[in-house]
């Protein structure tokens, strides 16, 4: 689903975002990328999406090169992948059902098909009883679920979460990598970067761990620090 060959980001001042990143994320799966900050979680999620470019190798998403998409091309690529970020990004003036409705505005969605597909994204993060709310009104719980129903109403086959959790409590974090978790069991491709070492490790999910730029580590159920051999 999500592939990179031989990957490298360096910055106009020379700082080197990733080096060298040789990765496969399959159909279906759902995995962490952890690291200090500044190691290159977010610049590897933004390469697949294509809101950066790799300085070189290669980016491969559902069998499409993404560092040669333009235009057009870039717009399908991210109909087809929801993001969700730390800071929510909701709009302050609408509720959390026209937050997610204007996800399917902007790509010419009919009026019907809002109707149709805004409230089973909201009753699948449990949003169905919020839907009139404005974000001021939600706890940030809420409003990382509303930023997950707007990521998915296009129903996209990949799902990207950058430090979802990072602005929330331990237990509401939990109960939104549970949905995140419950998310990728109906078929969605789930990646992760997280800083959160409770969650990833009580999650043992595959963690590819980052450090400098290079992939240090990527284990099938690993943990966030990699245990020490007896």
């Amino acid at each position: 689903m999500i592939e990179f060959i031989d990957v490298s980001v360096t910055y106009p001042n020379d700082i080197q975002a990733l080096r060298d990143i040789n990765l496969k994320i399959e159909k279906g799966e759902f995995a962490f990328v952890v690291g200090p900050t500044g190691t290159g979680k977010s610049t590897l999620l933004k390469l697949t999406y294509k809101e950066e470019t790799p300085t070189e190798g290669r980016v491969i998403v559902a069998g499409r090169d993404v560092t040669k998409l333009r235009g057009g091309a870039v717009a399908r690529l991210r109909h087809g992948i929801g993001v969700v970020f730390q800071d929510f990004r909701l709009l302050p003036q609408k509720t959390a059902y026209e937050n997610v409705a204007f996800a399917l505005y902007v790509t010419g969605a009919s009026r019907k098909e809002m109707r149709i597909r805004v409230p089973e994204v909201l009753d699948l993060v449990g949003l169905s009883d919020r839907s009139d709310a404005y974000p001021h009104q939600l706890s940030g719980g809420e409003q990382q679920r509303v930023s997950i129903a707007r990521a998915l109403v296009h129903n996209p086959p990949i799902l990207l979460a950058d430090e979802p959790t990072g602005n929330l409590d331990p237990d509401t974090s939990w109960d939104i990598v549970q949905l995140l978790a419950r998310i990728n069991i109906r078929g969605t491709t789930v990646l992760v970067a997280s800083h959160d070492q409770h969650i990833v490790d009580r999650m043992n999910k595959r963690v590819i761990a980052l450090d400098r730029g290079m992939i240090a580590r990527d284990e099938e159920k690993g943990r966030y620090y990699e245990l020490a051999k007896p």
